[in-house]
């Protein structure tokens, strides 16, 4: 989750984790492979391949990390007012 936290949503300016579209990350085969199950702010949003990548990438560079999967999920729909993290609610406006 940290590695993740340096992919950063390139229209809201904040990172990935910290909104909530990460869902989870499953660390498999002593940790050499991780799955990083994440989501959009939109099934249309522009930056998702970018935003895979990243992601891919971040959790890629983790010592002893050989291979990464990046599973979109959209259910539960992302909904910051729930899922974001208080400082980027904070930024956001979102009380």
């Amino acid at each position: 989750m940290e590695a993740l936290k340096r992919v950063e949503d390139p229209e809201i300016h904040q990172d990935i984790v910290g909104l909530g579209l990460v869902y989870g990350v499953i660390i498999d085969d002593g940790g050499k492979k991780v799955t990083v199950k994440m989501t959009l702010t939109t099934p249309y949003c522009p930056y998702a391949p970018q935003l895979v990548e990243q992601a891919r990438m971040a959790a890629g560079s983790v010592p002893g990390v050989e291979a990464v999967e990046v599973d979109m999920v959209w259910d539960p729909p992302w909904d910051p007012r729930t899922m974001a993290s208080e400082e980027v609610k904070d930024i956001l406006g979102l009380w």
